[in-house]
């Protein structure tokens, strides 16, 4: 990729982008005329997250298209899919709440048919419309997208099936919102930020309900911040799943497995 105008870089730097000679690059292969690649600096300068303005997102290798308005798969995430592929089984049925862009979903069920082809079935779902349309065009044809609260629109016949649900709940505290990034606060939809008083009220919903959906041996997966993990490892004690705790120092992530336990008879 040729290097990109020293005006473009110097536009970005000045407008506090720590990464500004990537981003230039990424804007000037992205742009199909000068006015547009005008444009879209002016966008970003402003504060607008990138991937809104480039209009996608990489994640797991794949390009995914992220709307205005939608949140933005962050790069640690891709741990948490790591730990969904690992304990997969073959022919997953696959549930993605709270899926935004539908990024884990996608990442996930493209993984499991690289190593398992015989076929996976891929649910999502999601509150917001602007997220809903978004994750359509992303899953098109792989996967059926509902609108609603969390578990509300899935159908009945998922009960009782979901081997792998992913749950990228919101978990930062109401009272810490206002110290996230400003191009997150400004331009991501709340309800995908804000998780209540303590961070984890969407997540206890997820997890009491989630014994009804999982499949026996079915897994729960999440993020959460390292000082929340003893409150949602009790969480989901009480809801009767098994809490298994993975940590990546690399992408400083923590991720939450709950299981529910096979009958022994």
């Amino acid at each position: 990729m040729p290097a990109p105008p020293e005006t473009v870089v110097s536009r970005l730097r000045a407008a506090g982008c720590v990464f500004a000679e990537d981003e230039a690059r990424l804007l000037v292969s992205a742009a199909r005329t000068p006015a547009e690649l005008s444009a879209m600096v002016e966008r970003r300068a402003e504060g607008l997250p990138l991937e809104h303005v480039l209009g996608w997102a990489e994640f797991c290798g794949l390009r995914v298209a992220v709307d205005p308005g939608v949140f933005v798969p962050r790069r640690r995430t891709e741990f948490l899919v790591g730990q969904a592929l690992a304990r997969a089984p073959r022919r997953s049925v696959v549930l993605d709440l709270c899926c935004g862009s539908g990024a884990l979903g996608l990442a996930l069920a493209a993984a499991l048919h690289d190593t398992q082809p015989d076929g996976t079935e891929l649910h999502a779902a999601d509150i917001e419309p602007a997220a809903v349309r978004c994750a359509r065009r992303n899953l098109g044809a792989v996967g059926h997208v509902y609108e609603g609260d969390l578990f509300d629109p899935l159908p009945g016949t998922l009960k009782g099936r979901v081997d792998v649900l992913l749950a990228n709940v919101p978990y930062v505290p109401t009272g810490e919102v206002p110290l996230l990034p400003a191009e997150a606060r400004a331009h991501e939809p709340q309800v995908a930020l804000d998780g209540g008083a303590d961070g984890l009220e969407v997540l206890r919903r997820v997890a009491g309900e989630a014994p009804q959906w999982l499949a026996r041996g079915g897994h729960l997966l999440f993020e959460t911040s390292e000082r929340q993990v003893p409150l949602a490892t009790g969480i989901l004690a009480d809801a009767g799943l098994d809490a298994e705790i993975a940590r990546s120092d690399e992408l400083y992530a923590t991720v939450v497995i709950g299981t529910l336990a096979v009958r022994t008879s």
